[in-house]
């Protein structure tokens, strides 16, 4: 005898089932599906947003609107990464927006972690730096969030205070 078991249980041939066992089923198939493939183009976009982010939470850090902050973050932003200012003001603008819906840092610094060797790491946070020290003062605010992104994305203390001493004027 073939097909034994509970009669319920056997596939009847030409059901497809209800409308919602399709949907439960496409659902499964979803929620087990292979992940899309990131590109190279995807990566490095996500790179660039995170670092953009907390570039600019280190100039908003002091709760004060700089210009010379503003232009440093920009200004940095193309040199180290090779952008036009018409891409750097499309980057911040995007950063900026992803930034004011972000309940913490942990999106950036996942990115940040999951993308970046040590290099680029120290590179971000001489960068940070950078950006606090701009308007010719250090604000405790800045400092600590500095600290807490070194943290975060594995930084040794002695190369936060390198950074420190190499960013300061």
């Amino acid at each position: 005898k073939t097909g034994g078991g509970y009669p319920q249980f056997r596939r009847r041939p030409g059901k497809a089932g209800t409308p919602d066992q399709r949907a439960m089923i496409d659902a499964f198939r979803k929620l087990f599906a292979a992940p899309p493939r990131e590109t190279e183009a995807d990566r490095e976009r996500r790179q660039r947003l995170a670092a953009a982010a907390l570039l600019i939470e280190t100039a908003r850090a002091d709760f004060r609107e700089d210009e010379v902050e503003e232009t440093a973050l920009k200004t940095t932003l193309c040199q180290t990464l090779g952008l036009s200012q018409s891409e750097v003001a499309e980057l911040v603008t995007g950063a900026s927006a992803r930034l004011d819906e972000a309940t913490s840092l942990y999106d950036f610094t996942r990115v940040i972690n999951d993308y970046c060797e040590a290099g680029e790491k120290f590179g971000l946070i001489t960068a940070m730096w950078r950006v606090a020290y701009a308007d010719g003062r250090l604000d405790k605010y800045e400092e600590s969030l500095i600290r807490q992104v070194a943290e975060l994305i594995y930084v040794p203390h002695s190369d936060y205070i390198r950074a420190k001493l190499l960013a300061k004027p």
